[in-house]
């Protein structure tokens, strides 16, 4: 029995040891979590990370430049590495295959007699059809096997002349996942303040390569020099080296190199489109992109030039509107807040109250609370009253001064830049609002130009980046295609190239979906907003196509009269002569203004060719009154304008002030 007892003691303490192994909690880092939902990020395949890797690295590198109002100037390499280069990197040994059926693409002797009788039964049919004159089918593809292990290596580079980062951060600012310097209130390209964080969790996840940074600030004599990589569990920076350098040249700005896994072949259109894009909404920016292959006919050299010197405002860091926080958001300001009353709190921590209407807030909200109550002092419950009273109460609309658009004039440079228009049309509208947020949308519609398909061709941008992937589901698509009228702007849908453009700033961007790439349709303010947009841009293309149509008119009615000068002329001439034939032999009498046109005549001062130049001109003149006419009819009172092009200055040797205007900017010299 004892022993019995012992046994079922024992097999309990085990029981009870593994319960306690299963209940015990875990606890993941950001870095491990990004790791493991990396598709979150727009890492989802190699092919989309080797493109959210460019994309990362592009907008960190505009940010950094235009925060100290430097045009930018961004370099982005893409560098194959074949496998055998990649395992010298590594320290691998390449091996030769021993036993081959052990590998995926292994192929049996069976398989292989049946692949080349058919590819032989193929060739022989190609032979008997050209032989009877017969077309031939185009010849399939034959499938090449790849082992699921084979992967592609690419060494991404990108080099700017930002701001720079200072020596002591570089290893907290890519090796330590959700921290960074674009976490306040304003608006940001970032989606997810990963940055080049993501690229190098994928990198320690692909290759085991550490990333590396080149950075130096326009107050350093020394270039930092920083090989890291990230320690995945415990989310911190594993430094491999932290060194300073000479810097002779002066350069400023962050050269990031990183090694990932890849795949150029199915994402080389995304990469290109998106860096064209890129030029469209930041003209003021010069790209160099350079994709380097193992075989010279691949490569690739793109530089996409800047067209002008004007950038837009840098973006301001803004307060909480009261509308659009929440429990949590109340409690940390609270926490964080330097202010000692409940009054100078709300009056210092929100946009849109002043005094008096904290003042009534504070009234409001019941005898508990008190204008020189201590904030620090507010409970739980009392925060409940706050965050209802903001939920209820009404307040003015935050404006849009915090917002950085990227304006008509340099929208409209990158459109015509690009794309080589015919027609272009843009808009800028005025800041709204959507739970508290401010927001603005600019659009552009363009007709024909290069490389652009029949039909409609939607290019979105949400706080000046471009959006590429799940564009069915977006409000700009959905828009354009269900909720415009083209024809009755006289823009055939579905045979002219049709280019629209729709860019949203905002201190919140409503992204839809785990990968942040579309703005969903559900929210009335924004949709409203780009339906309006757009049809300005139509209502201004409409003028100008019902000016060319007028014009090609014109010139249609102009060529039909002039084809029967010629005809008119000799007629007419003919029966001058016998005119003056009477005349002379006074067969028939004619009035004094006919017997002097008639003398003319005899004397050929007037001739069939002056009659000619006379109906000519007589066409010129009826058809410049009858455009004449209808301009005035129809309220158009403009001259036709002419392109001025303004001779670069560099701003460093020249004082001046630019006027802004949606078609141009006027620089007055000082």
């Amino acid at each position: 029995m004892a022993g019995d007892d012992l046994a079922e003691t024992k097999k309990g303490s085990s029981k009870n040891s593994k319960n306690n192994n299963e209940s015990k909690l875990k606890q993941k880092s950001p870095a491990e979590f990004f790791a493991e939902n990396k598709n979150i990020a727009g890492f989802d395949n190699p092919g989309k990370s080797l493109y959210t890797t460019v994309r990362e690295l592009v907008e960190n590198a505009l940010d950094s430049a235009e925060s100290i109002s430097e045009l930018p100037e961004v370099e982005v390499t893409i560098e194959e590495i074949v496998k055998s280069k990649f395992n010298s990197m590594i320290g691998l040994i390449d091996r030769e295959r021993v036993d081959t059926q052990l590998y995926d693409d292994y192929e049996t002797e069976k398989a292989r007699e049946k692949r080349l009788a058919k590819e032989a039964r193929a060739s022989e049919i190609q032979a008997k059809n050209l032989a009877s004159g017969k077309k031939n089918k185009e010849p399939g593809v034959s499938k090449v096997l790849k082992a699921r292990g084979e992967a592609s290596y690419y060494k991404v580079t990108c080099k700017d002349n930002g701001k720079g980062m200072p020596h002591d951060d570089i290893p907290n600012m890519f090796g330590r996942v959700l921290s960074g310097t674009k976490y306040g209130l304003k608006q940001t390209r970032g989606k997810f303040g990963l940055g080049a964080k993501m690229a190098l969790i994928w990198s320690k996840m692909s290759t085991g390569l550490p990333i590396e940074i080149s950075s130096s600030m326009k107050s350093q004599n020394y270039v930092t020099f920083c090989r890291l990589d990230i320690d995945i569990h415990r989310n911190i920076p594993h430094i491999h080296l932290h060194e300073k350098k000479g810097n002779k040249e002066k350069w400023h700005g962050a050269e990031i190199q990183v090694v990932i896994e890849g795949n150029w072949t199915t994402y080389r259109s995304k990469i290109l489109h998106y860096m064209r894009q890129m030029a469209v909404i930041t003209p003021y920016a010069q790209f160099l992109f350079r994709f380097i292959s193992e075989t010279p006919e691949k490569n690739v050299t793109i530089k996409f030039t800047r067209r002008t010197d004007v950038m837009p405002p840098i973006p301001i860091e803004t307060k909480h509107h009261p509308s659009s926080v929440d429990l949590l958001l109340i409690k940390r300001l609270i926490t964080d807040t330097s202010k000692k009353t409940l009054l100078q709190f709300l009056q210092n921590e929100f946009v849109n109250i002043n005094k008096t209407l904290a003042t009534r807030l504070i009234g409001e909200m019941g005898p508990d609370f008190g204008p020189s109550m201590a904030v620090k002092s507010v409970t739980s419950q009392q925060m409940v009253r706050i965050h209802q009273l903001f939920r209820q109460a009404k307040f003015d609309d935050p404006s849009g001064d915090c917002l950085s658009p990227a304006g008509e004039y340099n929208l409209r440079l990158g459109i015509i830049k690009e794309l080589h228009p015919d027609m272009v049309a843009t808009y800028s509208g005025s800041a709204q609002v959507f739970e508290g947020h401010p927001f603005i949308v600019e659009a552009g519609v363009s007709l024909g130009g290069r490389d652009v398909k029949q039909g409609i061709n939607i290019f979105r941008f949400a706080n000046r980046i471009p959006l590429l992937f799940e564009q069915g589901a977006d409000v700009v698509t959905r828009t354009a295609l269900k909720r415009i009228n083209w024809n009755s702007y006289k823009i055939n849908q579905t045979q002219d190239k049709i280019g629209v453009f729709v860019s949203i700033v905002s201190t919140k961007i409503p992204f839809k979906g785990t990968g942040k790439e579309y703005i969903g349709d559900d929210i009335s303010e924004i949709a409203t907003a780009v339906k309006s947009a757009i049809q300005q841009c139509c209502i201004q293309l409409k003028s100008k196509i019902v000016k060319r149509l007028q014009a090609r008119e014109q010139q249609e009615r102009k060529r039909s009269l002039s084809r029967y000068i010629p005809d008119a002329t000799g007629a007419v001439y003919e029966v001058l002569k016998q005119m003056t034939e009477e005349h002379t032999t006074k067969r028939k009498r004619y009035g004094e203004e006919d017997t002097v046109m008639l003398n003319k005549v005899s004397k050929h001062i007037i001739t069939k060719e002056t009659l000619k130049e006379k109906l000519a001109e007589h066409v010129e003149q009826v058809d410049y009154e009858m455009a004449l006419e209808y301009a005035t009819q129809s309220g158009v009172s403009e001259e036709p304008r002419e392109n001025i092009y303004l001779q670069h200055l560099d701003p460093n040797k020249s004082n001046f002030i630019d006027l802004h205007s949606p078609n141009f900017v006027f620089r007055l010299m000082l």
